[in-house]
């Protein structure tokens, strides 16, 4: 049975029926009607007439959903501006301008200059976006990495560093010069290589010592020791073009590279002189006879001092870089320091276990010194003589022949014989290897660095010198990384 509230609803009254009252057309009820059925019929009036009369208290929403696009360049697309509307123009060409104009302002923005003709009543915040470019395609186009981490910002990940990593420098692992070195002797405890301050490169092959000009490549004989003598050391001045070459006769030479010419001969060893260093006008000399003679070019003397306390030959000798200390290694397996003035050792060091040929100090901390120890050894050992103390060891599974520290940046280079013959890039003092370099076929017997800090030379008993680009500029200093 049909509902008899819902059969008042006539949308016209039958004919014959009498017409009802004001009152009762404008609810189209029966005069008759009870309270509760005209509760009931104005209740279902709102529900069916909903759409017709909305609710002044309530904002409706439209059910499509605009994304925002504010700040994109959609003027690449070459859209008409809108039409200004007159006041002679109709109805409809007035709502198409308005929703024109609300179309570009929600397209470009605030930026586009067109006022958004919202009403207060209407204002919602998507009218007002926030002003970012998702399609800017020729200026953002390179975010910083920390913005594509998906964590967010560094303050939600306290700890982590989202700067961009920066890619560890390249050393080459081929020598971009192979020099042929006839002659050069395969013999541990000698050193027959060293580079100037005015970038001229002195080596001794037999009797002979030649220099090798790095900037013109120009190669010129120094001079010739005859069939009774042999070159087993050389050793450039700090200043100067003066190079002191050491003998196997006992003697030391001073000569003029500039002139080519014999400056004096000195005298004092007995035995071969292995090992030479500089200490401005102080010249140091360590024999085969254990021996280390100080001497001053600048004195008639042929030696000022002499320094005792080596069991067997010495055969590394280096100057620290402040010209305070002298540290000298010898076939005796010991490491000592000296000071300016002393003629016995001031410091001992007796951890290594074979010749201690390789020595350098570093240019970038006071009193660190760097060791290596031979085939029965094969450790670099560094020590602080400031505090007398030994700070660390590293095993590099080969003989250690010898060591340069960089000048531009806190690395060392270390090279090897006895079994690998290779040579070893470090970052200190993490001792790192940045670099393993091979192609010498003998021991890698000989080292020295350019005066730029950025190149090492290397020479071995295959009677070839190598070149290498192993350190950067100072101008290109890195953290090694």
């Amino acid at each position: 049975m049909e509902d008899p509230a819902i059969q008042r609803f006539p949308s016209q009254p039958a004919p014959g029926t009498p017409t009802p009252s004001s009152s009762s057309s404008q609810l189209n009820l029966a005069p008759t009607m009870s309270d509760e059925d005209s509760a009931r019929s104005r209740y279902i009036e709102r529900l069916i007439n909903a759409n017709h009369h909305p609710s002044p208290s309530r904002t409706i929403y439209s059910d499509r959903f605009i994304p925002t696009r504010t700040g994109s360049n959609f003027g690449l697309f070459h859209l008409p501006a809108p039409r200004q509307s007159s006041s002679s123009e109709g109805r409809e060409d007035s709502s198409t301008s308005v929703y024109s104009t609300l179309l570009r302002t929600v397209l470009f923005g605030p930026e586009s200059g067109v006022v958004s003709p919202v009403t207060p009543e209407k204002r919602s915040d998507w009218m007002n976006p926030p002003s970012r470019n998702i399609f800017r395609y020729k200026t953002d186009t390179c975010q910083a990495l920390h913005s594509l981490f998906p964590f967010g910002s560094d303050d939600a990940m306290p700890g982590v560093n989202h700067s961009p990593v920066k890619a560890p420098r390249k050393i080459p692992r081929s020598p971009y010069k192979v020099l042929d070195a006839p002659a050069l002797q395969d013999d541990f405890y000698l050193n027959l290589v060293d580079w100037s301050t005015h970038n001229v490169l002195a080596v001794g092959l037999g009797n002979c010592v030649y220099l090798w000009n790095a900037c013109s490549s120009k190669v010129t004989k120094l001079c010739d020791l005859g069939v009774d003598d042999s070159v087993c050391s050389v050793g450039w001045a700090q200043r100067g073009t003066h190079l002191a070459v050491g003998t196997s006769n006992g003697k030391v030479q001073i000569w003029d590279a500039s002139r080519c010419k014999r400056v004096r001969t000195m005298e004092g060893h007995r035995l071969r002189v292995g090992a030479l260093a500089w200490s401005s006008a102080l010249l140091s000399s360590g024999g085969r006879d254990k021996s280390i003679f100080q001497r001053d070019i600048r004195a008639q003397e042929d030696f000022v001092s002499k320094l005792s306390g080596h069991k067997s030959e010495v055969c590394g000798l280096k100057w620290s870089y402040d010209n305070r200390e002298l540290a000298s290694g010898g076939n005796d397996n010991r490491l000592f320091v000296w000071n300016q003035n002393s003629t016995q050792p001031v410091l001992k060091y007796c951890e290594h276990t074979a010749a201690v040929k390789a020595i350098a100090w570093s240019p970038h901390v006071n009193g660190l010194l760097a060791s290596g120890g031979g085939t029965a050894d094969r450790c670099i050992r560094f020590w602080n003589t400031t505090t007398n103390s030994h700070l660390s060891c590293m095993d590099t599974g080969s003989q250690v022949c010898n060591l340069v520290w960089s000048k531009n940046v806190n690395e060392l280079v270390s090279t090897h014989g006895y079994s690998q013959n290779q040579i070893i890039v470090w970052r200190y003092p993490a001792m790192s290897k940045l670099a393993t370099l091979t192609g010498h076929t003998y021991r890698v017997l000989y080292l020295a660095i350019s005066p730029d800090g950025q190149t090492i030379v290397t020479g071995a008993g295959d009677e070839t010198l190598r070149f290498w680009n192993v350190f950067p500029s100072a101008k290109s200093q890195f953290n090694c990384c």
